[in-house]
């Protein structure tokens, strides 16, 4: 074992890693600036089992009902070997629906990553229809397997991947939250597919950019499919696995004998895990199971307001410093004189605006 994963091992307390997956892979780069998360996820430390044992558990995750009424959906579609789903997707992409398309169910246990490999990568460029094919990536000097519930479409010589999701598309919209969730995870297996092609000397850009997104119409559960465009989801997705892969750059800003050790005590990990920085941000709550921990810890800290704010700010980082700036009460350093300009016209306005509606 080298030294850095002895270093790993020694911060998730010498149990076996936790397993990534797409969603979890997808989520790394919701905050690719936040050191904590990245060591952590690097490390293969069991998050939820975390913030459970400080005191403060994660608080989102798919109900059952969610979970059954996605599977049955993903049925219905899939029925009659994909007939349907290659409607959809032809159409979507402007072909004629071809005739005499394949379909391969690389599911099950035995031989499925060879068979995956082979399938996908065998000569020919018919139509075919490949579902639960299993792909791979590196995560932090570890090969995640990849399982998804997903179809890889082979029209006119090129592969889309095909993202199936139970959320309804009404009146032509869908929920901004879950349409993106669903293209980073879509570049996830985007990116998979092509590292399988380039492996086998293939061209990975037969892998196209644009996923195919397959949901409900309105409040039915009659299938539409839409196209997501994942280009800037790959460019965010390489560049945080790059700098996971970098671990003992991330490392030298964790202090020595770190631990996320699930029998240690929680005020003791609630105190390691404060050495380590963060960079919380609202939207954290959605993704990252140690947010609330960090919202509690970002309290009285403008990063808590959201990006955009910090930025706005020029990295005022303090709300007493913000107050203190808007009202004179202390003078900016040279580098805060655009944000504390800013940040007393906003106070003035706020002043007449007070004046001009008394309470």
């Amino acid at each position: 074992m080298t030294e850095t994963a002895q270093r790993l091992a020694d911060i998730r307390g010498g149990v076996p890693p936790r397993r990534h997956n797409a969603r979890t892979i997808a989520a790394l780069t919701g905050n690719p600036g936040c050191t904590r998360r990245a060591v952590l996820d690097s490390a293969g430390v069991d998050k939820p089992k975390l913030a459970e044992r400080i005191g403060f558990p994660a608080r989102f995750g798919q109900s059952r009902f969610a979970i059954t009424r996605g599977n049955a959906f993903e049925a219905q579609v899939k029925a009659d070997g994909g007939a349907e789903l290659l409607r959809l997707v032809a159409e979507r992409l402007g072909v004629p629906v071809p005739d005499g398309a394949t379909w391969t169910d690389l599911g099950g246990d035995e031989d499925r990553p060879e068979r995956s490999r082979a399938a996908l990568t065998a000569s020919g460029d018919g139509p075919a229809l490949f579902d639960h094919p299993l792909l791979g990536l590196d995560v932090a000097g570890r090969r995640v397997n990849l399982e998804p519930d997903l179809v890889a479409a082979r029209l006119a010589g090129r592969f889309h991947v095909v993202e199936i999701k139970s959320f309804p598309v009404i009146d032509g919209q869908a929920d901004p939250a879950k349409v993106a969730a669903a293209a980073i995870q879509s570049a996830v297996y985007v990116l998979a597919l092509r590292e399988l092609l380039a492996a086998e000397g293939q061209d990975p850009d037969l892998v196209s950019h644009e996923v195919v997104l397959v949901c409900p119409r309105d409040f039915a559960n009659r299938p539409v499919a839409s196209l997501l465009d994942v280009r800037k989801q790959l460019l965010v997705l390489r560049r945080q696995l790059d700098r996971m892969a970098r671990i003992d750059d991330l490392l030298a800003a964790v202090p020595a004998g770190f631990t996320a050790d699930l029998t240690a005590d929680p005020a003791t990990l609630a105190g390691a895990l404060a050495g380590v920085p963060a960079r919380y941000a609202p939207d954290c709550l959605a993704a990252c199971e140690l947010a609330y921990f960090c919202r509690h810890e970002a309290r009285g800290h403008t990063g808590a307001l959201g990006r955009p704010v910090r930025e706005a700010l020029g990295g005022v980082a303090e709300v007493t410093e913000v107050l203190a700036l808007a009202t004179g009460e202390r003078a900016p350093e040279p580098e805060q004189a655009e944000a504390a300009a800013l940040l007393r016209a906003a106070a003035r306005l706020r002043a007449d605006a007070l004046a001009g509606h008394p309470a």
